[in-house]
């Protein structure tokens, strides 16, 4: 198995980092590594708990001074493992919405070739619960709206639970990424929409987070700013 890691920004999630860490510890690959993205932003014990695990030598707390929101810390989190040496690099929420059991089918994607793995809560075996129905309808119908302006394809253009070969982050210019907020997902699919890529499906548990307005208009903004955005996105 080619080495691969783990980008997972976090904060505040004392309640259940540390279950999070075993289960996907507990997971039978030795070159699977786990890179937890924390800054200030975070006030109770998970930075704690997570340097708890480093002496296991499969997991690096990584504290970024220089976060400006969760974007910037899967960036800088991706910047810091491809440093590492990572062959592969998943991403995923630290907040119990992606499920550790889910990344085997990531990784058998990635080892068979893919150079990128999405993960889809709207194809065949996919899901999502404890979400409101705006929600739900926000993530499909911005996935429609997505595929039709951008000429896309996928299932599922928001989903944050996603796998890269090293190469292809390595070719982004990971500093010129439009959105610091959730467009980030359908910005990335759209940049790599002609790279060999695969749609897994995922079952996504919602929590207690609210989607504000100003994300959905900031959202339209850029979708329609990424066809003109994409010259200068890769390297």
């Amino acid at each position: 198995m080619k080495k691969t890691i783990i980008v997972m920004p976090v904060a505040n999630e004392e309640a259940t980092m540390g279950s999070m860490i075993e289960s996907i510890l507990a997971l039978p690959y030795d070159n699977l590594f786990l890179y937890p993205v924390i800054d200030s932003y975070s006030k109770d014990r998970t930075e704690e708990i997570i340097r708890s695990y480093e002496k296991t030598g499969r997991v690096k707390c990584i504290f970024y001074e220089g976060s400006t929101g969760v974007i910037s810390c899967y960036l800088e989190g991706y910047r810091r493992a491809l440093a590492d040496g990572a062959e592969c690099v998943l991403e995923m929420d630290g907040g119990g919405s992606h499920q550790p059991d889910e990344i085997p089918q990531f990784i058998e994607k990635m080892e068979e070739g893919y150079d990128c793995v999405w993960g889809s809560r709207f194809t065949k075996g996919g899901g999502m619960s404890h979400q409101p129905l705006y929600r739900k309808i926000l993530s499909s119908g911005g996935t429609i709206l997505a595929n039709l302006v951008l000429g896309t394809k996928l299932s599922d253009m928001t989903s944050g639970f996603e796998g890269f070969q090293a190469e292809v982050l390595e070719k982004l210019n990971l500093d010129r990424f439009l959105s610091t907020g959730h467009m980030y997902q359908t910005e990335m699919r759209f940049y790599c929409r002609k790279l060999h890529c695969v749609e897994v499906p995922i079952h996504y548990i919602g929590g207690d987070s609210s989607l504000k307005f100003r994300s959905v208009t900031e959202a339209l903004k850029i979708l329609f700013k990424l066809k003109k955005h994409e010259a200068v996105i890769w390297k």
